[in-house]
């Protein structure tokens, strides 16, 4: 065995280095410093004729997504709108703050709006793609149009059809003011703002009768027999719209009664965010006044008192009886109606989804009818229910909370009317 050294010995033997010893260099003790390069400041020309051609660039490229095919779909071109937008306006800021006077180069010259005779929307209007008018609007052309004759919108600075194109914009995909004036080639984002809120007030005064329970209930109860369900005339929820206010407890509440196709046939929006459904339940007008009389009732959820005419699921425990459990069957398939249909309307109009501003707290419960009634409008007009676009950028917010369970004692005219009607399922249930 050769020991560490021997081996070394060897080694060097083999390779004819025996006592010659390589001198290797060592480093030099002292490193010379590295000289730092004084940057130069830049004079007033190079730095102008750079601010200048930055500017020159993102007004290119605004210019060129704005003469892009306008059917491409508002996923695909808004985050690029805006972030051109948002450069552009740091850069005016900038120059702003730089104490030169570049008054050639302004934030008007940096995102300028494209004139109105050639702006988007018009575009749009004589694009000949079937798919143009669904993906911005959530809804076809001649749906658009017919919606358009029947608010009867009154002439002021702007066309009907652009304020009706205005407002269904910013429904569908939540897109601030000043985006959208430039979109319809419009001076002011005010001018878009005051457009989106006289469509609202149009809608809600001119499409008010789609909320009409009374209109015909026998007609109501018929669109339920598919649950073996008699004299069941309606399906009662509650659902949370978000809002960046801590005071109204960071939402505002709907209570909503819709029929068998989900459209809605009451609303009640506005309620504090920290309520219980069944203190907003006896605030308004369908208890107050007894809409829904027997022997014709409606479902609810677990988080509302059981009464004669409102009809909620039992507790179920090990030993329920096969009659209750059926019957909270049958009901939970009624339950995803009203749910389905206030996920509809949050699908549909995506700014009903986002939280809103504190300043914004008042407008909210008046956007959110206006919602509603165009969602009634679509399901009458037969306008099928546009996929969930797949190539959004937009995140998803964070889930509200849902609602605790009553915790009363149920109304005895309730609980005979509940036991009745599991006792008919069990009978009509097929063997």
């Amino acid at each position: 065995m050769l020991s560490s050294s021997s081996a070394t010995a060897a080694a060097a033997t083999k390779s004819g280095s025996v006592g010659a010893k390589r001198k290797i260099p060592s480093p030099p003790s002292h490193s010379p410093p590295l000289k730092k390069k004084k940057l130069k400041p830049l004079s007033y020309s190079r730095l102008s004729h750079l601010l200048s051609l930055l500017s020159s660039s993102l007004s290119l490229s605004r210019h060129f997504l704005s003469s892009l095919d306008p059917s491409l779909p508002p996923p695909l071109s808004l985050p690029l709108d805006s972030s051109l937008l948002s450069a552009s306006l740091s850069l005016s800021r900038l120059l702003s703050l730089l104490p030169l006077p570049l008054l050639s180069i302004s934030l008007t010259s940096l995102s300028p709006s494209p004139p109105f005779t050639s702006s988007w929307f018009l575009r749009l209007l004589s694009s000949s793609s079937p798919s143009a008018f669904p993906l911005s609007f959530h809804l076809s052309r001649p749906t658009f149009y017919s919606l358009l004759q029947s608010l009867h919108l009154p002439f002021s600075t702007l066309p009907p059809e652009h304020r009706l194109g205005i407002a269904l914009f910013r429904l569908a995909h939540a897109v601030p003011f000043h985006i959208i004036a430039r979109r319809f080639g419009l001076s002011s984002p005010s001018l878009a703002c005051q457009a989106f809120y006289e469509v609202c007030h149009a809608v809600t005064t001119r499409l008010c009768h789609l909320f009409g329970f009374n209109s015909d209930i026998p007609l109501l109860t018929q669109g339920f027999h598919h649950l073996s369900l008699p004299n069941c005339c309606g399906i009662l929820g509650y659902t949370r719209f978000p809002i960046k206010h801590q005071s109204l407890g960071g939402s505002l509440i709907a209570q909503a009664l819709v029929d068998s196709n989900g459209r809605f046939i009451d609303l009640s929006i506005g309620w504090h965010g920290s309520m219980k459904p069944v203190q907003i339940l006896t605030q308004t007008n369908l208890y107050q006044t007894q809409l829904v009389t027997l022997p014709r009732y409606v479902l609810g959820g677990s988080c509302c008192p059981l009464l004669p005419w409102l009809i909620t699921p039992y507790k179920i425990g090990s030993e329920s009886p096969s009659g209750h459990v059926v019957f909270n069957q049958v009901h939970a398939c009624g339950m995803e109606i009203v749910n389905k249909a206030f996920g509809l309307v949050k699908d549909r109009w995506r700014l009903l989804g986002q939280s809103w501003k504190e300043g914004q707290a008042e407008a909210l419960p008046y956007v959110v009818v206006a919602g509603c009634l165009l969602h009634n409008f679509l399901e009458n007009c037969g306008e099928p229910v546009p996929e969930k676009v797949l190539l959004s950028t937009e995140t998803v917010p964070e889930p509200l909370p849902g609602f605790a369970d009553f915790e009363g004692e149920g109304d005895e005219g309730g609980v005979r009317m509940r036991d009745a009607l599991a006792s008919h399922l069990i009978m009509t249930r097929p063997q």
